[in-house]
């Protein structure tokens, strides 16, 4: 059964036409970077709810909440709809397992394939310590269809500048031409063998660990080529170098 700690929105920042980060402010939620938390808000039938990904920190006690809006949608019409001071729940435990914790050892380069608002989880763990210190190479393959729904390009470019060595990133707009921005699906790249030259690391089955999180067409290709290269799914009873979690 789910408990729910009550909160607030503080902030709304709206990036697209449907596209947008909330930050909420409740009792602090213990969770890992790169986990999720079910949302929820009151409506004519009930509380409502649905889960997203936190892209803060834990040690942020600020909750942020990058999402777009389904138009047939029950909650993410609702969800777009507050404003700054709106009377939002959060459900005191967090969930999922695109955690660094369940990284194998061994690995030490390590990809982030997002698209959308799948780039979430994975700006909550890059903005930790923990991936830096951790990892030699750290890659950011991120996908939106134009340039105004990549929500964390200048925080992503930035890492660049203050990891030059050590991060790659591969920003990938499909439906427009943008500079410093590849047109092609990020897919589509990888298997033409373009995609890690682009980011200066090849993929190799001892030292490559992918975390996919995003569209369903998205992982499943993206599994399909990396299991053509050696790679293999990973689950916590048998370690491999893919997780997943998909958003729709």
């Amino acid at each position: 059964m789910i408990t729910w700690q009550a909160g607030s929105v503080v902030k709304k920042q709206q990036w697209h036409d449907d596209l947008y980060t909330i930050t909420i402010k409740t009792d602090p939620l213990p969770f890992k970077a790169g986990q999720f938390a079910n949302i929820g808000i009151e409506s004519v039938d009930g509380l409502v709810y649905r889960p997203y990904s936190l892209v803060n920190t834990p040690t942020n006690d600020l909750l942020e909440v990058h999402f777009n809006t389904v138009s047939s949608g029950r909650f993410s019409p609702l969800l777009a709809q507050l404003d700054v001071d709106s009377p939002i729940s959060v459900a005191n435990r967090a969930g999922g397992l695109l955690t660094l914790d369940q990284v194998p050892e061994e690995r030490n380069e390590l990809w982030f394939c997002a698209t959308g608002t799948g780039i979430g989880p994975f700006i909550s763990i890059l903005r930790g310590d923990e991936v830096w210190q951790r990892f030699n190479k750290i890659i950011v393959c991120y996908a939106t269809k134009t340039a105004s729904e990549m929500a964390y390009y200048d925080e992503l470019n930035n890492l660049k500048m203050q990891y030059p060595e050590q991060f790659r990133f591969a920003p990938f707009i499909t439906r427009e031409a943008v500079k410093d921005t590849l047109n092609t699906r990020f897919t589509t790249h990888l298997e033409s063998r373009e995609l890690e030259p682009f980011v200066d690391t090849a993929i190799d089955v001892n030292s490559s660990h992918f975390m996919l999180c995003g569209s369903s067409a998205m992982i499943n290709d993206m599994t399909e080529i990396l299991e053509q290269r050696g790679l293999r799914r990973h689950s916590r009873q048998e370690p491999g170098h893919i997780a997943i979690e998909k958003y729709f």
